[in-house]
């Protein structure tokens, strides 16, 4: 792809029986060649057996880099090892080390004993056992725990210098923030590879959950494109491709190279947005 590097983000599925589909996914996505793959990681661990297979066929099936997600909250040192040992085994050797969502279940009690307070801590530790490659996930709107967009840059500066190159952010609409985002990270010395996090909006519904999760801003193109197509299902599909499509080509016209598609685990609309990007 013309200075333009790939990246794609998939979940596994929920249930044993959708397996095969989840693989003629990833044989869709193989053929748009992606510099890696990244796989998610169910809450608390729920499903890192699932994320351990996806990650696997990505890595020695399709021969693509794959990244697998690991999350540290709901998870004692001796379950992180585990992890590790069983990803090893199935050759892969890139880890997206991120704290995680608190699970329903852990009570205050659990959540406040935790092993590992935050990502950074989750990286020292990788860095200290393991010889994985470690990414981590950067905020260009600030994690919402966090005080302030400088607080939060100087754990992210913590983090890097825990041993973590690679930094894959939030999903954000709005170029603007994840321009004033670098130009921070660069003014306190952050040194890593960003990689520009995009997710297609394609129903109007799927704004609504997007927004409550990562609590990223909506430009007013975008509410605008909600607010004309969001009873017309093709209608609406067609203008969130183009406006993925178009905050991609806006990125790399300010010379941002790294871009990490949200998937989905949809290869047709995924396909749509890369071909209009090449």
């Amino acid at each position: 792809m013309s200075n333009l590097r790939l990246s794609l983000e998939v979940f596994p599925p929920k249930k044993e029986e959708d397996f095969p589909n989840a693989y003629s996914v990833l044989d869709s996505l193989s053929t748009l060649n992606p510099e890696f793959i990244s796989v998610t990681y169910g809450a608390g661990g729920s499903n890192s057996k699932k994320t351990v297979e996806i990650a696997s066929y990505i890595q020695n099936t399709l021969h693509i880099p794959s990244v697998a997600h690991l999350t540290c909250v709901g998870n004692t040192k001796q379950d992180i090892l585990n992890v590790v040992n069983e990803l090893k085994k199935a050759n892969v050797s890139r880890i997206l080390a991120l704290r995680g969502d608190r699970p329903s279940y852990m009570s205050d009690e659990q959540f406040n004993a935790r092993e590992f307070t935050y990502a950074t801590d989750l990286v020292s530790y990788l860095k200290q056992e393991t010889d994985f490659t470690l990414l981590g996930g950067c905020y260009p709107e600030k994690h919402f725990e966090s005080p302030s967009i400088e607080e939060d840059l100087q754990h992210l500066k913590e983090k890097t210098e825990a041993g973590c190159g690679i930094l894959i952010s939030q999903l954000f609409f709005d170029n603007d923030y994840f321009y004033r985002f670098l130009e921070k990270a660069d003014k306190i010395g952050i040194k890593a590879d960003f990689h520009a996090g995009i997710m297609p909006i394609t129903t109007a519904k799927q704004l609504g959950t997007t927004v409550s999760l990562s609590g990223s801003s909506v430009p007013k193109k975008l509410a605008d494109i909600i607010a004309t197509y969001g009873d017309n299902a093709e209608d609406m599909r067609k203008a969130g491709i183009e406006f993925a499509i178009s905050q991609i080509m806006d990125l790399k016209n300010h010379g941002i190279d790294g871009i990490h598609l949200y998937s989905m685990n949809k290869p047709k609309t995924t396909t749509e947005i890369v071909n209009g990007i090449r």
